[in-house]
């Protein structure tokens, strides 16, 4: 399709409107007293055409499916997407002086609480993750025309997980993405690295398999043709490089240094009139385009997501966890068409091959790049389009834990399942198992957290998590395990099972994984010693069914053993001694990883490491005598 030049009154009124989205910037900033009007001022004439050039929009309702998808990476400048939302008339503009006010939602940094964003943003470098998500839903499972564009400063393009990002967008050919440098050369306390060194940005994007085109970022014929030729260039994405200036039109203020993150002060009014005496018509009004009749993003149902069949298995038989996780991926993405699976290249560890083998259209391969992978699933799972699961090894998700975190402010409902956990992984050493995964995803507002025992468990995680909100983390063990529960058990968030009873039970013994088994055997040892103990599967750690440990644990006359592959620090234990922290007389004995492991056979190190059954009658013998 051929460029054609906007008129001469539509680059005007865009210019001035550029100069109205400023002169907001500042006023809210003042508002506040806190915030970064420089950073917005380099953004003005992007916003202005990207907002009432470019972005196909609903603004009665933001989150239309079927409209295109905006993204400040770089959070910091919400001011100024606060000010364009307002000049499309989604709000008032009064409303911008509310800017970081504890009764607004239009806060310091933008959050989902306003419903024009899909996810925070503002902890720099994971924009194009999110925005790489969007394009490849767009393109591969809602084949939609809406487009995705993300707005990434030149101070964030410093972290390696942007361009983890740019290397996926390119690999995938995602050509309805269009990420927006700008490069206004100013960092928060210095100049960045790179500065205007355009044909760097350039060759580096290029070489990431990106349309890349350097531009004038304050030129409004540039900035239009770029975009159009964005929207026009096919088989890979377009990255427009834009030459900004921190602080445009700021005399005094310009592309200086130590004006990041400050209001303007006594300098806003003198500012203000500089601002007003470049436009030609201050009362300068545009509206957005709107959403096309055609290649509209279909309608879609992600509700009561089930196991096309249930668990299938014997008592006695001998599976793995991470096994039964990929067999019940495959079942529920036989249910819903919706449900897809993401890895970084551990797909034949985690089993979520299993949903690739059936299903080789809704497995995405982000590679080893995990801030990517969880940034990924975070984006295509916005606006209810997928139910996604993300995989690796469970130590692995430690790498991402500021995705992970900034997923739970974006409101996301990702499910992440980590295999490989604890030191019962065996022979490949300490930096393969996940020792910390409980304790990270515990932190995690709103999360919860399934750690399974056996297939038929693992099974039912599955479905529960697919249909529970917010961030869910499935912890699944290496070794294969005895099926205990029938194939018809029922489970439920928050509630846990027992295991093994009797009336004369004296201790409460709670286990996870491989270490629910370790407390059963040693059950069956102190059984011949005459000593009976009672055994829970709390099946979630969070919530952990503290009314079920509390009950049974006052019937074993308040002695608990705790046991869990897992460092000292946030997991199983700490969660019970949180649980029973105001109640008096009971009396709990924590058995976990108390230090770094080293390779050797599953068996060797959970004894040598104090978690096996061995160490657990060791415990209930000393807690009994006390």
């Amino acid at each position: 399709m051929s460029y054609h030049k906007p008129e001469a009154k539509t680059v005007q009124d865009l210019k001035d409107l550029a100069q109205k989205l400023r002169i907001h910037s500042i006023n809210s900033t003042q508002a506040s007293k806190s915030g970064h009007p420089t950073s917005c001022a380099s953004l003005a004439e992007i916003m202005s055409v990207l907002f009432f050039q470019q972005l196909r929009l609903n603004v009665k309702h933001p989150r239309d499916p079927s409209s295109d998808r905006l993204i400040l990476s770089k959070g910091h400048a919400a001011p100024i997407l606060y000010a364009a939302w307002a000049e499309t008339g989604l709000f008032s503009v009064e409303d911008l002086k509310n800017l970081r006010k504890i009764d607004s939602d239009l806060e310091g940094h933008p959050t989902p609480r306003l419903n024009f964003i899909d996810v925070g943003t503002g902890s720099l470098g994971q924009g194009v993750a999110v925005g790489a998500g969007m394009a490849y839903v767009g393109k591969n499972f809602d084949k939609a025309d809406y487009r995705t564009y993300v707005i990434v400063g030149d101070g964030e393009s410093a972290e390696g997980s942007v361009w983890e990002s740019l290397h996926f967008a390119g690999y995938y050919n995602l050509d309805n993405l269009c990420v927006i440098f700008d490069v206004n050369r100013l960092g928060q306390s210095e100049a960045t690295s790179l500065q205007h060194k355009m044909e760097v940005y350039r060759d580096r994007l290029e070489s990431f398999g990106f349309n890349a085109l350097v531009v004038d970022g304050h030129d409004i014929d540039e900035l239009c043709k770029a975009f159009h030729c964005a929207a026009n260039t096919k088989s890979k994405p377009t990255a427009i490089i834009a030459k900004t200036f921190k602080g445009k039109d700021f005399p005094n203020i310009e592309d200086l240094d130590n004006w990041h993150g400050k209001p303007l002060g006594d300098q806003a009014d003198k500012v203000i009139k500089h601002l007003q005496g470049l436009m030609v018509n201050p009362n300068v009004k545009l509206a957005p385009k709107k959403v096309g009749k055609t290649g509209l993003a279909p309608e879609v149902d992600i509700n009561n997501v089930k196991l096309c069949a249930p668990p299938n298995y014997k008592l006695g038989d001998s599976v793995a966890t991470r096994l039964a996780y990929g067999t019940a991926l495959a079942k529920i993405a036989a249910d819903n068409d919706r449900v897809i699976a993401l890895d970084g290249d551990t797909k034949n560890s985690t089993f979520s091959d299993k949903l690739k083998n059936a299903f080789p259209e809704r497995h995405i391969e982000c590679f080893i790049a995990e801030q990517n992978l969880v940034g990924v699933a975070i984006g295509a799972a916005c606006r209810r389009r997928t139910v996604a699961f993300v995989s690796t090894f469970a130590t692995f998700f430690t790498r991402a834990y500021d995705q992970i975190r900034m997923g739970a402010i974006s409101q996301t409902n990702v499910n992440f399942v980590g295999s490989h956990c604890g030191c019962s992984i065996g022979e490949d050493g300490p930096s393969q198992m996940g020792l910390e995964d409980i304790a990270m995803f515990r932190t995690i507002p709103g999360s919860t957290i399934f750690y399974p025992s056996d297939a038929v468990s693992t099974e039912r995680a599955v479905e529960l998590a697919a249909n529970t909100k917010g961030v869910c983390f499935i912890r699944t063990s290496r070794p294969n395990t005895c099926v205990i529960y029938n194939n018809d058990e029922p489970f439920t968030i928050g509630r846990g099972k027992v295991v093994r009873q009797k009336p004369s039970d004296e201790v409460l013994l709670i286990g996870a994984g491989i270490t629910l088994y370790e407390c059963l055997a040693a059950a069956d040892q102190l059984e011949k010693d005459c000593i009976t103990v009672r055994v829970i599967d709390p099946f979630t750690v969070k919530p952990l069914d503290v009314d079920l440990i509390v009950e049974h644990g006052k019937q074993c006359g308040g002695r608990v053993v705790v046991v869990e592959d897992h460092y000292q620090q946030g997991g199983l234990g700490e969660a019970v001694l949180s649980a029973l922290a105001e109640q008096r007389n009971f009396v709990v004995k924590h058995l976990f990883v108390p230090t770094v492991p080293r390779s050797g056979p599953p068996a060797v190190l959970i004894d040598m490491f104090g978690i096996s059954a061995r160490n657990v009658v060791l415990a209930v013998n000393a807690i009994l005598k006390k």
